[in-house]
């Protein structure tokens, strides 16, 4: 699973997404890539889905790039507890994603018909 290795703080605040993605939002990498139309959390869990779904398509043929890093913990207290106490635990690491992101890039001499199919089981 990706997360980060170690972090100043470990609680951050949810925070807002606002506006279009001004870095990431070409393909440098490979030759296609999936790009984000909508602002959102992609959860560690989801970028590994989508790696294994790329990966399973491709078998083993070209490359694949991952441009996104869950690096924002996302916190939850525990399930009927009261309020107060203190903020909760982190349960999973999100990437913030906004519109225009490229997620996932895949290349290495594919096929256009290929490297689509591949993206589109990664879609979400």
């Amino acid at each position: 699973m990706l997360m980060p290795k170690r972090m100043k703080y470990r609680k951050q605040m949810r925070g807002r997404m606002k506006g279009t993605e001004l870095r990431g939002a070409d393909v440098h990498f490979g030759d296609y890539g999936l790009q984000a139309l909508e602002p959102g959390w992609v959860t560690a869990r989801q970028i590994e889905a989508a790696r294994r779904a790329i990966m399973h398509s491709l078998k083993r043929r070209g490359k694949v790039w991952i441009r996104i890093f869950p690096d924002k913990p996302y916190t939850q207290k525990p399930a009927e507890t009261r309020m107060g106490k203190g903020k909760g635990n982190v349960e999973y690491w999100v990437a913030v994603v906004k519109p225009g992101r490229i997620m996932f890039e895949v290349g290495g001499g594919l096929p256009e018909d290929e490297a689509r199919r591949a993206l589109r089981l990664a879609q979400f």
